[in-house]
């Protein structure tokens, strides 16, 4: 779910080592974190006790590709060493240490900045006692607990993915874990005269019958935990859909999978195919933790290439350009960023160009036609246009009025299609940033949009479980779409 994970990342604190004090953001405006008889006989544990706090309140904006302050905050060693400010630590004198009183608001400036969320006083205790203990370095590898999930209740049914496939005559939509498809059924007008009708009908559920829940049981769906992202191959014989730490390649015509890819080390949160079909490219990655972009061979499911630590946060969001030599991504680190595609599988995915300019999570990227334009979306509500050759932003778009959660480019045209929290589908024209069409009449959060090459037929999906599917054209609604078994909200257009 992409609405959860703006929760899930708890505020980063930014530049401990060299951002210049902020107008209001200095020690005297608010008083020190008060420090807590925590009792310990024990001594601090880096691993246990300090990590932690660097994973939940400082790594977004301290490593990875993000070291604001030129401070990296990933290994013990780099804590120590500091940024810009000089060491950031002096090890048996908290007191001295730059890190402790940032923290602590006993010196400017104070760390995280006021308007976000501080230290508690137990965090700043340990991170004082841990210091002048010697500030030592962790005895032990840390194991990450492995997760385990299994099947969401029934009540939880977001449709988090939508695609239409290329023909524009079906739509295949999540629903909490399974994964359902639609059809464009005529009815030929009668002998009488009149309009040829359109509707669109269930036609089947996708199951992989070797899906397991943790305890052996048969988990019949697509996917153990919510389904993502998706999309269609270009000749739309095969769907990909994404979940927790794997993603399935579907045959369409038969309904069965073809194979599963895992390995993952958290959500497929995005989905793209190149333009040829030929690969495949992932985004996802913990939230607050590296990253992961992964392209992989669509034929034989190897992986091609893959980005290391190219982003400091969860990637929401993939896109390969027109003649599939560039890959653009976006993150929660507030980036959208651009790599060179190798040409060959086991090269290195190259750094091109970074896009900055968003406040909160980039959401949705994609290019125009020409491979010259990028479009973004994010969470803090705006949609952005960036000139990729130059390097620099042509606009902001505003009309969302919550987190813009998608984006997707109308075949082969300059228009593309966002949708909101704010329970509205917009599409835009990129060459002028103009608002084309709205489409609306969802009641919750709208999570992803898609449309068929022609943008005859636009598809949404929402927080109440329905797909809405509209005439491209017009924007009126056609269809509340669900699967046969679930219920329609009653003020929904049939």
């Amino acid at each position: 779910m992409r609405a959860y994970s703006f929760l899930a990342v708890v505020l980063c604190v930014a530049t401990l080592a060299a951002q210049e004090p902020k107008k209001n953001d200095t020690a005297s405006d608010l008083p020190p974190i008060p420090l807590e008889d925590l009792k310990r006989s024990e001594p601090i544990d880096y691993n246990k006790d300090i990590l932690p706090i660097f994973e939940s309140k400082c790594l977004v904006c301290h490593s990875g590709s993000v070291t604001e302050g030129k401070y990296d905050m990933s290994t013990h060693e780099k804590v120590l060493k500091g940024g810009k400010r000089g060491a950031a630590v002096v090890p048996g004198k908290a007191e001295e240490s730059n890190l402790f009183l940032f923290c602590a608001r006993q010196k400017k400036p104070i760390m995280p900045p006021k308007s976000e969320e501080p230290l508690n006083s137990k965090e700043v205790t340990l991170i004082k006692l841990w210091i002048d203990q010697g500030a030592k370095a962790p005895t032990s590898i840390k194991l990450k607990e492995k997760i385990v999930v299994n099947l969401p209740p029934v009540m939880v049914k977001p449709v988090r993915a939508v695609a239409v496939a290329p023909d524009g005559k079906l739509i295949a939509a999540s629903r909490g874990n399974h994964v359902h498809l639609f059809t464009a059924k005529i009815t030929p007008a009668d002998k009488k005269g009149g309009k040829d009708t359109l509707d669109w009908v269930y036609a089947q559920t996708l199951i992989d019958p070797q899906l397991k829940t943790p305890n052996g049981q048969p988990a019949q769906a697509a996917h153990i935990s919510l389904v993502e992202s998706m999309a269609f191959s270009p000749d739309g014989k095969r769907l990909a859909t994404g979940s927790f730490q794997e993603l399935t390649l579907w045959d369409v015509e038969t309904g069965t999978p073809i194979r599963r890819l895992d390995g993952f080390v958290d959500r497929v949160c995005a989905i793209a195919f190149s333009s040829d079909g030929k690969k495949l490219a992932t985004g996802g990655g913990a939230p607050t933790e590296d990253g992961e972009v992964k392209i992989f061979d669509s034929e034989t499911g190897q992986l091609f290439a893959e980005v290391k630590a190219g982003h400091s946060d969860t990637v929401f969001a993939v896109a390969f350009s027109p003649d599939g030599k560039l890959l653009a991504t976006g993150s929660a680190d507030k980036f959208v960023k651009v790599w060179e595609v190798p040409a060959q599988a086991g090269g290195a995915m190259k750094f091109a160009k970074a896009f900055e300019g968003h406040t909160h999570h980039v959401m949705g990227v994609g290019w125009t036609p020409d491979g010259k334009k990028l479009a973004s979306c994010g969470a803090d509500n705006f949609v952005k246009t960036w000139d990729y050759e130059k390097g620099e932003k042509i606009r902001d778009m505003q009309g969302h009025q919550k987190q813009v959660t998608s984006l997707f480019f109308v075949g082969k045209t300059g228009q593309f299609l966002t949708g909101s929290g704010d329970t509205t589908v917009r599409l835009w024209n990129a060459e002028n940033g103009g608002t084309v069409r709205n489409f609306t009449g969802a009641p919750d959060f709208v999570y992803a949009v898609s449309a068929s090459p022609d943008g005859e037929v636009v598809a949404s999906g929402c927080e109440d479980g329905i797909v809405r599917v509209y005439n491209g054209k017009t924007g009126n609604l056609l269809k509340a779409a669900v699967p046969p078994d679930a219920e329609t909200q009653k003020n929904d257009k049939k």
